[in-house]
């Protein structure tokens, strides 16, 4: 696995969260539809998993420090966080991993 496909699933699993949070939720509760939740929070739990464990990988294999994992860890429950991650801690972890 690369940065890239890193970042690609921390993109996806920030999308899933933000269409959970902003879009299926409020049909759940506002308008009486639950299987927005249903459908989107299952496809949100499975890239959320994919993603904590990718993080996991990703720190073995570029030897992130304990800090950078538990900052992409607690990304993945910040709405926007992964994509702050993105923008912030990971160029400074590119260039200390070539």
């Amino acid at each position: 696995m690369t940065m890239t496909h890193f970042k690609w699933i921390g993109y996806t699993e920030g999308v899933s969260f933000l269409l959970l949070l902003l879009i299926a939720m409020p049909l759940k509760y506002m308008a009486g539809i639950p299987l927005a939740v249903s459908i989107v929070g299952a496809a949100h739990g499975f890239l959320f998993v994919a993603y904590v464990l990718a993080a996991v990988y990703m720190a073995w294999r570029f030897r992130w420090g304990f800090k950078v994992l538990t900052l992409a860890v607690m990304a993945s429950v910040i709405p926007f966080g992964p994509f702050l991650l993105e923008k912030r801690v990971l160029p400074s972890t590119e260039k200390t991993s070539n």
